[in-house]
């Protein structure tokens, strides 16, 4: 199996790396202040802010003005040398949370011809939530003309005796250190190491083992014939664009063989799911601009909720003002809490109008439900003991469903590497 392995990672030279390392561009999509203050950080430096577009401005005017200058920044540095390559490389990193939990993880590229983001797949790769077709454009608009990628994507893998990743934390007095930093906003700090050729193989065929189908049917008690190694964490729609963008090469470049094109890869970091340090926590809604009062009249006929229906098995709470209200669903429309929730707001906003963002934190939700015609709904946690079974079992979650750890401990941008010829 070669579906994660090497790949030539940039870095950049003679950079302050605190004010090059920027977070996950999916996150903060509601508070503007956080990229202002990211941009007043970094300055005039060197930084992966100025390589990609946070989300917060996908819908604004000068959009395209963005991606200009995004693609013109990329081509620039690499003219001008800003990045050392590192041939053939995995690192493994250390990162060390603004909670003192470090979380491990190993950086390579994953091959796109082994994922598939459809619900059911059965691919080595698959998503772990809904994939929202109408999210991927304007990221392709990114990818198209871009040199580089820089990615945030965090695959899982369940490795309960810790067989890939854990062995390098005890190997890195041998291992050549490359960067070694504070993460600006709440990040916590990085390091990372150079993983030689032999400890790259010993890795990889523990990878291996963990695809063996007939220890992956027993370990699950099923009867599969292709296993499910490598599951969406964070990014699941920065892989999708991945995906569709090779994809798109790949038609219109018929006769040409596209096996060995720097764009079949994506470049991510595998996590295991084991991991004392990664807590599975629910992502938050808020919708705005709406009538709340139809809303909530709509949701409770729809979905039969009860105030403090303490016995109810699927239990939210919604915010208005800064008030906030308990209730059970009694009529629920999916086996998960969010899932019943969601398919309702989709179908709401689509019929009546309405924007719905989704929060790490509920004191954000707080704070955005004190506006007019907002509210916010507040989700139970899922366990992460349940993501891969219930992949396997089900497909892809609903959108949006769980997140791993706050806003400030997602991926923050460090590696680069080109995707073009």
């Amino acid at each position: 199996m070669n579906t994660f392995r090497s790949a030539d990672i940039l870095l950049p030279r003679d950079t302050d790396m605190e004010k090059w390392a920027v977070v996950a561009c999916d996150q903060y999509t509601s508070e503007p202040e956080y990229w202002n203050e990211t941009a007043a950080t970094a300055g005039t430096s060197m930084s992966a802010l100025n390589y990609i577009l946070p989300e917060i401005y996908l819908e604004q005017s000068d959009v395209a003005k963005r991606i200009e200058n995004i693609h013109k920044t990329m081509n620039e540095s690499l003219e001008n040398g800003c990045f050392k390559e590192y041939k053939d490389a995995m690192i493994y990193i250390e990162r060390t949370q603004d909670d003192g939990a470090v979380r491990a993880g190993i950086v390579g590229c994953i091959d796109l011809e082994d994922y598939d983001y459809t619900k059911g797949s059965k691919s080595l790769v698959r998503a772990t939530e809904a994939t929202v077709i109408e999210r991927i454009p304007p990221r392709i608009a990114v990818r198209r003309g871009a040199e580089l990628e820089l990615p945030h994507i965090m695959i899982l893998i369940d490795d309960a005796d810790a067989t890939v990743v854990e062995p390098l934390g005890e190997q890195t007095d041998s291992m050549e250190k490359v960067y070694d930093f504070r993460l600006m906003q709440k990040g916590g700090s990085i390091k990372g190491w150079l993983i030689d050729k032999q400890k790259q193989e010993k890795l990889l065929n523990a990878v291996d083992r963990l695809g063996d189908i007939d220890s992956f049917n027993k370990k699950y008690d099923l009867n599969e014939k292709s296993p499910l190694v490598f599951a969406m964490g964070d990014g699941n729609h920065s892989l999708a664009t991945a995906k569709e963008f090779y994809e798109e090469l790949k038609r219109q470049n018929p006769d040409k063989d596209m096996s060995d094109h720097p764009a079949r890869y994506a470049l991510v970091e595998i996590v295991n799911l084991h991991s004392p340090a990664l807590q599975f926590e629910a992502i938050h809604r808020i919708v705005t601009n709406v009538d709340v009062a139809k809303l909530m009249s709509e949701m409770t006929e729809k979905l039969g909720l009860k105030e403090n229906d303490a016995a109810c098995q699927q239990v939210f709470e919604y915010v208005v003002k800064g008030k906030k209200t308990t209730v059970g669903i009694n009529a629920p429309v999916s086996k998960l809490t969010v899932g019943s929730l969601q398919m309702f707001l989709d179908e709401y906003t689509k019929a009546n109008g309405g924007r719905i963002d989704y929060i790490h934190g509920a004191e954000v939700i707080d704070k955005l439900s004190e506006e007019e015609n907002s509210i916010g709904f507040i989700l139970p946690d899922m366990g992460k003991d349940e993501l891969f079974p219930t992949v396997i079992c089900d497909g892809a979650l609903p959108r949006k469903t769980f997140s791993m750890g706050h806003a400030w401990d997602k991926r923050y941008y460090v590696e680069a590497r080109k995707i073009t010829k």
